[in-house]
């Protein structure tokens, strides 16, 4: 990949819609990837087999030889209902964590005002990665007063009084910086050029501000391709955080001190 192919810029007013839409799909994302590893459990898969069985057994559903071909297809019918069904409730279970952390994510300070956001410490920035011309991903790291607050514009009594204005969002740098959103699409994974995107905001972290002191994420087993490069990045566990959906998956809090990094920064 060449540099007139591929560039890492800083967000424009005209990325607006694009970036916000593209943090709802990244937080959406996961419910399928949850509903398709809940499917495939051991234990669902156990569980529709013997509900189809007996769904077959009670309207005698057995394969019938006498009737050709198509006698052996009459057991269809009782394991797709079942499919179905348990689809069905696998999103059912699934579905609310993902919309609930939609939302919040939606209705952070950071998404309602990215422009001003982000201008707040020389360690913070929202990079839109390009590839042709054409949108490929994105990441924001947040090295403000306010890096490591979770409060939603919705949470007026839990807001820091810091983000209650757009107008009045003080400058200034945390020791912890925390990366808010990473997303890239799906067709450019398999090249790794997330980890480009990732490096460069890791950079930009680190050497815009000597304040900052580390570097902090989420993760889920659920989105591979972010994990993955996370891990590879130098981030170590710090602590689990909460678990959620129908087959408990992890969320994880991952940290990268600047020691850490220097000391990969050497040795590359």
């Amino acid at each position: 990949m060449t540099e007139a192919d591929a560039r890492i810029r800083l967000y424009e007013a005209s990325d607006d819609k694009r970036v916000k839409f593209s943090i709802g799909m990244a937080s959406m994302e996961g419910l399928a990837v949850a509903n398709r590893s809940a499917f495939l459990h051991p234990f669902t898969l156990s569980a529709w087999v013997a509900l189809s069985c007996i769904m077959i057994q009670y309207l005698n559903w057995w394969p019938r030889p006498e009737y050709g071909f198509l006698g052996y297809l009459q057991p269809f019918p009782a394991f797709g209902c079942w499919g179905a069904v348990i689809l069905y409730l696998m999103d059912w279970f699934n579905r609310p964590h993902f919309e609930d952390a939609s939302l919040d994510l939606l209705r952070r300070p950071d998404v309602a005002d990215i422009a001003n956001y982000y201008r707040r410490s020389p360690s913070s920035g929202l990079f839109i990665l390009e590839y042709a011309g054409k949108f490929v991903g994105l990441i924001a790291i947040d090295a403000s007063k306010d890096s490591q607050s979770q409060s939603t514009l919705m949470d007026k009594k839990k807001l820091p009084s810091s983000l209650k204005s757009k107008h009045t969002m003080p400058q200034g740098t945390s020791s912890v910086a925390t990366i808010r959103h990473f997303y890239v699409e799906e067709p450019y994974r398999k090249a790794g050029i997330q980890k480009d995107l990732l490096a460069h905001a890791i950079q930009h972290a680190f050497k815009g501000d000597n304040t900052v002191k580390e570097i902090k994420v989420t993760t889920t087993s659920l989105i591979l391709y972010a994990q993955k490069c996370i891990h590879d990045a130098g981030f170590a566990l710090e602590k689990p955080i909460g678990k959620f959906g129908v087959y408990g998956w992890k969320l994880d809090l991952l940290v990268l001190r600047r020691a850490q990094w220097e000391k990969q920064d050497v040795v590359s």
